[in-house]
């Protein structure tokens, strides 16, 4: 007899157990579709594999401080990169092979943000993450309590919308009523969360921003065009694999990057460290920007030259 519905169980009550909603044990069982008894014999089989669990009454919890958690969390998570190349591989396997498509829909659920954020669960930031993605989930307004801005250097209490995570959940895209703007707030600048009673009130303003090959985001798309040599064109798809999607074989010596990018930032350390191996196609305000940058690095490299002899 096939264990899978077993595993299914045991998993959806881990998931339970660790979320940010108080269960007890008859609670759990309604839940699950299984036997208060059922539920105590999975308990059990937690503490075997090395769990610690916490109880208070008839409510147990699954402690984040297990070490069994980080190897459960190196084991799911997947960045957006991570999971493009596992695509690619399974995508590689012929068309007749009946385990591909089972591969594929096994990938997009473990890559299901909402399920992730449920195993970083041993980082500092795992309970405001869980919390973020309750409030997605329920549509609620949230109070990030001792938000510590970079950009203005207060730490304030700032009332917001979240609706998406970025990459790692090292960021959340957020309305944000008092500004009437989308802004990206870093997770662990973040205090702490509370989820408010009042739900989403501007979800039609609601817009993520754009994250571009390089990892870099915002809300403007600046486009980009290079011709590439070899080298350039592996060295780019290696270090940012993302850009594969929007990278076109021209010859077999040349590669065409065609793509936008958040801001020349990115791009461009790319292009001064490869500067003999690409070329700018038609970009002007791009080609200004590595210009400029080169004037800077001459400059600042003759002022070196003067030091050095005075």
């Amino acid at each position: 007899m096939s264990n899978q519905p077993k595993i299914d169980r045991l998993l959806r009550l881990m998931k339970m157990l660790t979320g940010n909603i108080y269960y007890s044990v008859p609670q759990l069982a309604q839940k699950i579709g299984i036997s208060g008894r059922t539920v105590y014999r999975y308990i059990d089989t937690f503490r075997e594999a090395g769990f610690v669990l916490k109880n208070k009454g008839d409510v147990y919890r699954l402690d984040k401080s297990s070490p069994q958690f980080k190897d459960i969390s190196n084991l799911l998570h997947f960045t957006e990169e991570e999971s493009h190349i596992l695509k690619r591989a399974i995508d590689s396997i012929d068309e007749n092979n009946l385990m591909k498509q089972n591969l594929k829909r096994k990938l997009g659920t473990v890559y299901d943000y909402k399920i992730l954020a449920e195993t970083v669960v041993k980082s500092k930031n795992s309970d405001n993450i869980n919390l973020l993605t309750e409030s997605i989930e329920e549509r609620k307004q949230v109070l990030l309590i001792n938000y510590n801005s970079a950009k203005s250097n207060v730490v304030r209490d700032r009332i917001a919308e979240v609706f998406a995570f970025t990459t790692n959940y090292i960021q959340v895209w957020a309305y944000e009523p008092e500004s009437g703007e989308n802004k990206l707030f870093k997770v662990s600048r973040i205090g702490d969360v509370k989820i408010l009673e009042s739900g989403w009130q501007y979800q039609v303003k609601h817009k993520p921003g754009f994250i571009d090959i390089f990892r870099i985001s915002s809300f403007e798309a600046l486009p980009v065009k290079l011709k590439m040599g070899v080298r350039a064109a592996n060295l780019l798809t290696e270090e940012y694999p993302l850009a594969e999607r929007d990278i076109v074989k021209i010859s077999n010596n040349e590669w065409l990057l065609d793509t936008k990018v958040c801001s020349y930032e990115g791009v461009g350390r790319f292009v001064m460290g490869l500067f003999n191996d690409v070329k700018i196609i038609y970009s002007p305000d791009f080609s200004a920007f590595i210009e400029n940058k080169l004037k800077n690095c001459q400059k600042s490299f003759l002022l070196t030259q003067v030091d050095k002899n005075s």
